[in-house]
């Protein structure tokens, strides 16, 4: 296996793993409407956010995130992922405050540098993509 065909199977790996993480947030948006109100009022200041908005909310998610392991239009769908991991990552930070009790927040880290190595090397990420480069 050349080095091309290494990376291109490391990306895949990385974009499969963080497309794991992603789905479950996304589908608790469906299935647990409840915490995800919570969750957006707790660490984005959103309150009153309807069931509704909610679902759109999650909607709009899911297409990102199915564009995203596909490898659909990288820029873009990469982009947004790391974004939104950011914003996620970034928003927690009183739990960094108090680490040894929030020992699993720390395990956003990793993945934030992850979702911003798969767009740093998007045209890379070649196996199993719908965009190739």
């Amino acid at each position: 296996m050349d080095i091309r065909d290494r990376i291109a199977t490391a990306l895949l790996a990385l974009r499969l793993g963080v497309f794991v993480v992603m789905l479950v947030w996304t589908i608790d948006k469906f299935l647990n409407v409840e915490h995800a109100a919570g969750v957006f009022q707790g660490f984005y200041g959103l309150g009153g956010l309807g069931r509704g908005t909610l679902l759109v909310v999650g909607g709009v998610e899911l297409l990102i995130v199915l564009a995203f392991v596909l490898g659909y239009r990288k820029r873009l769908s990469y982009g947004l992922v790391f974004a939104l991991h950011a914003v996620s990552t970034l928003s927690s930070y009183r739990q960094y405050l108090d680490p040894f009790n929030n020992l699993l927040f720390f395990a956003a880290w990793p993945m934030l540098a992850g979702c911003f190595a798969l767009y740093l090397l998007r045209d890379l990420d070649t196996r199993w993509t719908i965009d190739r480069a």
